[in-house]
């Protein structure tokens, strides 16, 4: 892999991480249609560690109190809205992580397909519009009930259709619950923190399996790259979301499904 395949590849996966249009349909996507041959296990690897730091360098402060909080939670227990709020976020990590291991190899194998994320990108787009036109948008991430976590939870479980869109999905649940644009993102970020730890130890877990060679240079570079890029998307995210709310990315979504289905149907 060239530099600048692995700077392209690193800066997509960077900047739709955490924005409401799904990485993975990118990722699958823009190798297809250029002609790129696949990236190999070792670069997705870095590319996810590079996201990783991202959001734990943003949200450094909020994961150290959260992880205190959830520590002397469990040696005290009691549990303060902080702590509340950690085991919040690992208790809406379960569904995706039960799905995930009951469904991968369908998941892999089915559902890779153009048509699918042509179908999640424009239904999930448009569901994202709803939640945030008719969210009440009242409530930050702390006011979150057992009920409203379980609902994200199972919500995130359906991002693992490729399309859909982890932290959208996420998003517009929290909307739909009444949520602010920044408390779902914030949410959704705090969500991604889990999942992504474990989809990069499952994936270092394959790499460690297998003989073939790896470009320390280009992986390298991608981690850098996506890190960066991520850290710079949260940051813009969070800033402008108020403003701007989410009809920028459920345009995007239904042009984006439109384009796939003229393509491939």
């Amino acid at each position: 892999m060239d530099n600048l395949h692995a700077i392209w590849l690193a800066l997509l996966q960077g900047l739709t991480e955490f924005l409401p249009i799904s990485s993975s349909a990118h990722l699958i996507l823009i190798p297809r249609l250029v002609g790129w041959a696949d990236q190999g296990l070792a670069f997705d690897v870095a590319v996810h560690v590079g996201t990783l730091v991202a959001v734990l360098a943003y949200f450094r402060a909020d994961v150290l109190r959260l992880f205190v909080a959830w520590l002397r939670s469990c040696t005290t227990r009691r549990v303060d809205s902080d702590a509340r709020l950690a085991w919040f976020v690992l208790l809406a990590t379960l569904p995706v992580v039960a799905v995930g291991l009951l469904l991968h190899d369908f998941i892999e194998t089915v559902l890779r397909s153009p048509l699918v994320i042509a179908v999640a990108t424009i239904g999930f787009g448009a569901l994202l519009w709803a939640a945030d036109y008719y969210g009440r948008q009242l409530r930050d991430e702390k006011s979150l009930r057992l009920v409203d976590v379980i609902f994200i939870g199972l919500a995130q479980a359906l991002a693992l259709i490729p399309g859909t869109s982890r932290s959208g999905i996420t998003m517009t649940a929290g909307l739909a619950l009444g949520l602010s644009r920044t408390a779902a993102a914030r949410f959704s970020f705090l969500l991604s923190i889990p999942v992504i730890a474990m989809a990069g130890v499952y994936e270092t877990g394959k790499l460690v399996q297998q003989s073939a060679p790896v470009d320390w240079g280009a992986i390298s570079l991608g981690a850098l790259v996506s890190a960066v890029s991520a850290w710079l998307c949260i940051h813009l995210f969070l800033q402008l979301i108020e403003r701007i709310g989410m009809w920028p990315f459920v345009v995007y979504r239904l042009l984006l499904g439109t384009v796939l289905l003229w393509m491939f149907l």
